[in-house]
């Protein structure tokens, strides 16, 4: 996997101008209904996507709130599992939102990340599989993770605690013929010790960024805070991936939004937008991913097109 120079911070939110989309002839609901119908094209003429040269760990990070790191975190891994390969999500928000959304239990006292971090216990005595979806695992949070940063402050090789635990248990998987093909690592919306834990242990940071003027807050810190860990704690970290979230095409503020970040990071920034979407909204409340929920919605048919521009990309052995 070819290392790529990473973007420099983008100029602030407030120098932003908003661009007047080109003249179109179509009508937004024909346009919405067009790609809906080749959205379902491509995901039924794509039964099983081609696993990556080597397993990649993916950090879902941005320190904004809101913004659809969870969200993301699920619905792209269910996206990859649900075409034929081994996913592992880690859950490292004390909120637990990821485990429930996957309906693996997290209960206050639930044995999970905590224990790995903190105590050391081997990875496969924690994780646990998602009962909806063949092939994807879930290391759980529970609330006992909360306490977690205080406790890290203490410990030896802080910083590295996650990436430790990680490595063994994915090298005993290859040694046992069940590699796992990609790592999601779910991030609290701050720049804490479990963050950092998560972006030494990963290789590649996604971040969603939310199609709203706020959401480009921000985000020139994010960049400078990976360069940080990167100069510092871990090398192998890049920004391979962006993807627009909670786009709304018949407003002019997502397209300008997304034709900031597309300027600025170019062909990192995924082709699929993520639109607004009820379904999206309502599956974790059901335990479930919108891909399991709704598969046929906009929303499902969206994130299982972004997993597979990603696997594209990691099949051909190169980040974006």
């Amino acid at each position: 996997m070819s290392e790529t120079p990473q973007p420099s911070a983008p100029t602030a939110a407030s120098a932003y101008r908003v661009p007047v989309p080109a003249h179109d002839e179509s009508t937004p609901l024909a346009s919405e209904v067009e790609e809906h119908i080749a959205l379902v094209q491509r995901s039924s003429a794509t039964p099983r996507f081609e696993s990556p040269a080597e397993t990649r760990v993916f950090v879902v990070a941005n320190q904004k709130g809101g913004v659809g790191k969870t969200t993301t975190t699920v619905n792209v891994a269910a996206a990859l599992a649900i075409k034929g390969l081994r996913v592992l999500v880690i859950d490292l928000d004390p909120q637990g939102n990821a485990s429930t959304a996957l309906n693996v239990p997290h209960a206050e006292g639930t044995p999970g990340v905590y224990e790995a971090i903190v105590e050391g216990t081997d990875l496969d005595e924690l994780i646990k599989p998602c009962p909806d979806i063949e092939g994807l695992t879930v290391l759980p949070a529970s609330i006992d993770l909360a306490g977690a940063e205080i406790e890290l402050v203490s410990l030896v090789a802080r910083e590295s605690r996650l990436d430790r635990a990680l490595q063994s248990y994915l090298k005993d998987c290859d040694e046992a013929g069940d590699r796992i093909d990609y790592v999601l690592i779910d991030c609290p919306p701050s720049l804490g010790l479990l963050t950092v834990n998560a972006m030494v242990a990963g290789r590649e940071v996604l971040i969603p960024i939310q199609c709203e003027y706020y959401a480009l807050e921000g985000l020139g810190q994010l960049v400078r805070n990976i360069e940080l860990i990167r100069s510092h704690l871990n090398p192998k970290l890049e920004i391979s991936t962006i993807l627009l979230t909670m786009y709304d095409a018949r407003t002019r503020l997502s397209a300008g939004v997304a034709e900031e970040v597309r300027s600025h990071f170019h062909e990192r920034v995924l082709k699929t937008a993520i639109p607004r979407s009820v379904r999206i909204s309502e599956a974790p409340s059901y335990q479930q991913s919108v891909i399991t929920y709704d598969g046929g919605s906009s929303g499902a048919l969206s994130y299982l097109e972004a997993a597979r521009e990603i696997a594209i990309a990691g099949s051909q052995g190169s980040t974006r």
